[in-house]
């Protein structure tokens, strides 16, 4: 079985444990469904935040929905001059027979300006 990569997208709206959490779990969870991903089939993920958010770890939030065998890295974003503030991404390795073509990479709230071709309101 092939790992594919899915990648997603969110802001949050304040550099507060809470505000991290809470974005990133809203995240996940659209993943989870659009992608119809089981925990068993996740066999990584990476998250990254822009600097800017600091107060919380968005590995959190998948070790709340359950993730608790799924191996979590944290990082940051590059800091690149002008680039969109408090975005929290993630790239999820996950074990699928799905076609790359029909991965469904989710970008949320103002982070739909990072991939304008994959927003759901185009």
């Amino acid at each position: 079985m092939p790992v594919r990569g899915v990648r997603g997208a969110i802001t949050a709206s304040e550099n507060s444990q809470e505000a991290i959490l809470s974005a990133t779990k809203e995240l996940l969870e659209e993943m989870i469904v659009s992608n119809k991903i089981q925990k068993e089939d996740v066999a990584s993920a990476f998250f990254t935040t822009t600097i800017d958010l600091n107060a919380e770890f968005p590995a959190v939030a998948a070790r709340q929905l359950g993730w608790t065998t799924v191996p979590l890295m944290c990082g940051n974003e590059m800091n690149v001059p002008g680039s969109l503030q408090k975005v929290i991404r993630v790239m999820l390795h996950l074990n699928t027979d799905q076609n790359p073509e029909d991965i469904q990479h989710i970008y949320l709230g103002e982070a739909q300006s990072l991939r304008p071709e994959l927003s759901r309101d185009k």
